[in-house]
């Protein structure tokens, strides 16, 4: 052993003691806190406050130092942290020659080789085993179809679906309950298990309706580059009690049921044009009470156009078009821009303008969350629609807030009603658990597996989800907290011992709405460090929004997204949303994920055989 290496090691010791006494008085500290935590995950939360001990200094330079010497970094301490300090600790006084304080071993501790194991554990324990070889599950959230598609449950089943999300913001209980009892039938089925977990809408924080123009709609063909139709549009010729096209594939056109019963293949139906022409639609089949009908130029129609059917030559029945779906045109707002905030039920207008073109009255759309507006004030950012919008708050009166536009595509970007609603700056006074999330949980309470809490920002929010499942009489049922806001984020160590208290529990990474609050040039800092808190209390983790987005919509992945979907294997599971293409989406994740397991468990790269071909001199 050489000189310059005992006198390193003797250098290093008191500074790793001193790491090891800080982590165990943060221990001693937080009793309290540790006495909630069930029996069973104590060890769990003892180590995340050991990992939070460490993370209290600043030590790069001691791993600097610690590599020199060929010794743990603790860069790979998140599971079992105390563990990690003890052997570095007793390395440091075998290379300085000196024999270690005796300590004994503390009831519960996590070893090394503990820690990955309970994390294994409990995420078996609140997400299943996943299927086949993967070490990262898939949850697919359902689209509204899957309540009377047992088809499309049964497939997505087969294809590597691990949980089915129920998104509680949409559809209702009658339809949630027909997609479990679908997804029952496939298990038996396939003989494979699946979990079930309901997503709670939370505070609704979204822009409102907006005036509709008018009763209008239109349908094109689509035309190559010179012009030519090359494939005409596709128009149900329907009665007015009809709900749908047959096959969900065109637009609907009601009319008169006497009109449609005259109708034959060959037929042509003449159309009053908004623009004051006519234009004319092929009538081609017949399925069951609705025609189809082909149009190869672009039509604009208003509820109650006239229509003439034609034989050849001959003039067979007129009538009138109608009732037509209700057509909202967005909002346009560009940088500079106003745009009020409103705070009742009135729909939003565009903004008006005098005979000059000089707006009098700026755009305007409802809030949908009361509190915005009691709690917003002058200076804070807002930001519409997953962040494509951005803006700050000129004044509040209680009633209306005036945002002026900051962020906006240089052509203008376009706001709908339905989109949500960011105040990263603002602290709302509004419970994480809704009036709606209650009735949601009882019609829900012994169906699902698991319950995700939205909205999540401090350990209270926990406790009421926990009091809420307790009085419901729930059963054994696991929670999943969505981390997506600021607050959740700085009380995230508080919220992850509140949450062990009745586990199973996972943490959800919710990146869409986390971005927006954090600032999308922080987004890849913050969801690391929530990584290695939840890996640190041997909390689950899901990776979640707009994964392979591109691809469950149209059919092929960016490379992007490939890329960004394999991070997820860092993960215990990783959630997609619903697309057409949801089926191939999940084969091709689960083959991914597969994949990269082999390469990859959590953070620590494995090292399998890589073989290479050398080039040698000949």
């Amino acid at each position: 052993m050489s000189l310059s290496t005992r006198r390193r090691a003797e250098r290093l010791i008191p500074a790793l003691e001193a790491l090891r006494r800080h982590a165990l008085a943060v221990e001693q500290a937080h009793a309290r806190e540790i006495e909630a935590v069930h029996p069973d995950h104590r060890p769990s939360a003892c180590n995340l406050l050991h990992y939070l001990a460490v993370r209290q200094s600043d030590i790069r330079d001691l791993q600097n130092e610690l590599a020199l010497l060929g010794l743990s970094r603790l860069g790979r301490a998140e599971a079992h942290t105390l563990a990690s300090l003890n052997a570095v600790v007793r390395a440091l006084y075998a290379l300085a020659g000196r024999e270690p304080p005796s300590r004994r071993v503390r009831r519960g501790q996590v070893g090394i080789a503990d820690g990955a194991q309970q994390l294994d554990a409990h995420a078996r324990a609140l997400l299943g085993q996943p299927a086949g070889r993967r070490a990262t599950r898939i949850m697919v959230t359902m689209p509204s179809e899957a309540a009377h598609a047992p088809d499309l449950i049964r497939r997505l089943l087969e294809a590597g679906m691990d949980v089915m999300r129920i998104n509680c913001a949409h559809d209702d209980a009658e339809a949630w309950l027909a997609m479990i009892r679908n997804l029952r039938t496939a298990e038996a089925e396939c003989g494979r298990r699946c979990r079930v977990y309901a997503d709670l809408a939370g505070p609704k924080l979204r822009t409102g309706d907006i005036r509709p123009v008018g009763r209008l709609i239109d349908f094109k063909p689509k035309r190559d580059a010179w012009g030519r139709v090359v494939q005409p549009a596709r128009v149900w010729l329907t009665p007015r009690h009809a709900a749908l096209p047959p096959d969900g594939d065109g637009v609907r056109l009601p009319l008169d049921p006497e009109l449609l019963a005259l109708m034959r293949p060959g037929d042509q139906l003449e159309l009053e044009d908004n623009r004051g022409s006519r234009r004319r639609l092929q009538v081609v089949e017949r399925q069951g009470e609705a025609w189809l009908a082909h149009a190869e130029r672009h039509v604009y129609l208003r509820d109650g156009a006239a229509c003439i059917l034609w034989r050849g030559d001959a003039q067979l029945a007129a009538g009138r078009v109608g009732p037509l779906p209700e057509r909202v045109q967005p909002l346009t707002l560009r940088v500079g821009d106003r745009l009020l905030l409103t705070g009742d039920d009135r729909p939003g207008e565009h903004p008006l303008t005098d005979a000059s073109g000089r707006v009098t009255r700026p755009a305007s759309i409802p809030c949908t969350l009361p509190a915005v507006f009691d709690a917003a004030a002058p200076g804070q950012r807002v930001w519409f629609d997953d962040g494509r919008i951005g803006g700050r708050i000129l004044a509040n009166d209680g009633r209306e807030i005036v945002v002026e536009i900051t962020h906006a595509a240089p052509e203008g970007s376009r706001l709908r009603p339905e989109k949500g609603i960011n105040l990263p700056d603002t602290r709302l006074d509004v419970p994480a658990l809704t009036a709606k999330d209650l009735e949601d949980l009882r019609a829900l309470a012994g169906h699902v597996d698991i319950v995700g809490l939205s909205f999540v920002r401090g350990p209270e929010d926990v406790q009421a989800l926990h009091a809420a499942l307790r009085a419901l009489e729930a059963g054994p049922v696991g929670t999943v907290l969505k981390i997506e806001t600021p607050q959740a984020f700085d009380n995230l160590a508080g919220i992850l011992l509140a949450a062990l208290a009745n586990p199973p529990v996972g943490l959800m990474v919710a990146r869409g709405d986390l971005a927006v609050e954090v600032g999308f040039e922080r987004l890849a800092e913050v969801q690391e460090e929530i990584l290695w808190l939840a890996e640190a209390a041997h909390v689950p983790v899901i990776w979640a929004t707009q994964v392979l987005e591109g691809m469950a919509k149209r059919g092929l992945p960016s490379r992007a997204e490939v890329s960004d979907a394999a991070f997820g294997v860092r993960a215990e599971c990783v959630m997609l949303n619903k697309g057409p293409y949801i089926v191939e989406t999940v084969d091709f994740l689960a083959e991914l994920l597969e994949r990269m397991g082999e390469h990859r468990r959590k953070q620590r790269p494995m090292l399998g055989q890589l073989v290479r071909r050398l080039r040698t001199e000949d």
